[in-house]
């Protein structure tokens, strides 16, 4: 995975990194919006657009949201 949307964006959902995806990778779901990380081109363009800050890298994402990972890879794996 290239970014990871954690959880500030499930109270948020302002969709700003809709907008300025080059490629359309981010997909709403059912409580916040994943980045599909087959397509992710690893901009960061989502990640300075996001208004509460919800947008990591992988690798940067704090270790109280590591289950944002498993969430958007549980997403991925059932569509």
């Amino acid at each position: 995975m290239a970014f990871v949307i954690t959880s500030p964006c499930i109270d948020e959902q302002a969709a700003e990194c809709l907008d300025v995806c080059p490629v359309d990778c981010i997909v709403k779901g059912e409580d916040q919006y994943f980045i599909n990380a087959d397509l992710c081109i690893s901009c960061g363009a989502c990640e300075a657009a996001c208004p509460v800050g919800a947008i990591y890298e992988e690798y940067d994402v704090p270790p109280e949201e590591a289950g944002s990972i498993e969430k958007a890879i549980r997403f991925f794996s059932q569509r």
